[in-house]
């Protein structure tokens, strides 16, 4: 398939633990494991003043206002306002557990990432307080399978769409290439119709991507794999046929065949059991990581910050 027309998307990433980063990644993380890691970021701008807001405290322990403003760069918000509120409930959430951490007597161990890279003593301390205060059980055979049955759309193979094109450019980049180009597409289309022999030979005498060294094969395409323009035509055609308006995109005029339509399946439950374990464990450790968080938040004595249950619960999410 050329490479042109792809256009991958992006792993959708699982839910995370309360953080100081909604972004994550600051040079440490946990290895091997579901648990929680609070991010502490130090990437301001030198210099930067930070906002004249109220003081934070946390069991009469100062956030630093320069420390929140460096923080509130993670925290993308509407206003500085929002930014600033957002960044201080993510470190009085921190300072809330290194408290606890420290009143448990825990000590840091520090695990190293599958990248290499290791946790800092204060991530650490806040990943050993979630373990040992916060861990939820695992979840059942039976909560998977209850998942499956409810959410059954979710666990099947995409549908699959065999297709091909052919690619005309245009001699330049004035409207008259243009013109020409299309021109030029829109005959082929005619002309082929809907004979695949036809649209085979047509791909390998006038198209310019590499692909008509197969008649001008795309291969087996997933939803969203193509240029939105390109998909979305090829969607639209009738098995076997060749669609007669050519379409554009930034790379040429494109005459459009759909060979055939695979309709996804349903995935057996084996086969994903051990993935709706990993998202319900996952979800675990958030809610609970944030119901313990909320418990010590109710017992502590704040100021400058707000960490009720639908503060933490937006934190969260």
């Amino acid at each position: 398939m050329s490479a042109d027309l792809t256009e991958r998307p992006v792993p959708r990433p699982e839910p995370q633990m309360p953080s100081a980063c909604a972004s994550g990644g600051c040079g440490g993380g946990s290895g091997g494991g579901t648990t929680a890691t609070i991010h502490v970021h130090r990437r301001g701008r030198p210099g930067a003043e930070p906002p004249a807001y109220v003081a934070v405290r946390v069991n009469g322990t100062v956030i630093a206002p320069e420390a929140i403003a460096e923080e509130a760069q993670q925290h993308p918000a509407p206003d500085p306002a929002s930014a600033w509120r957002a960044a201080a409930r993510a470190l009085a959430i921190r300072e809330l557990l290194l408290q606890e951490a420290h009143r448990l007597g825990l000590a840091a161990e520090p695990e190293t990432d599958e990248a290499g890279r290791r946790e800092v003593d204060e991530e650490a301390l806040i990943r050993a307080v979630l373990e040992t205060q916060a861990a939820p059980s695992s979840p059942t055979r039976e909560e998977c399978l209850r998942v499956y049955e409810q959410q059954r759309e979710r666990f099947r193979t995409p549908p699959l769409l065999e297709a091909r094109h052919i690619l005309v450019e245009p001699g330049g980049d004035d409207e008259a290439g243009w013109d020409a180009a299309r021109h030029q597409a829109a005959t082929i289309a005619r002309e082929v119709g809907d004979d695949p022999a036809a649209f085979a030979e047509a791909a390998q005498a006038f198209s310019s991507c590499p692909s008509k060294m197969q008649g001008g094969s795309l291969g087996q395409l997933q939803p969203g794999e193509l240029v939105p323009a390109v998909q979305s035509a090829i969607e639209a055609l009738p098995e076997g046929m060749t669609g007669r308006e050519p379409v554009r995109s930034r790379f040429g005029w494109h005459v459009l065949r759909l060979d055939r339509r695979i309709p996804g399946r349903q995935l057996p439950f084996e086969l994903v059991e051990s993935r709706i374990a990993d998202m319900l464990e996952a979800r675990a450790w958030t809610l609970a990581a944030a119901r313990f968080t909320a418990s010590l938040a109710e017992a502590a004595t704040l100021e400058g910050v707000a960490l009720g249950k639908d503060e933490l619960e937006a934190q969260l999410w």
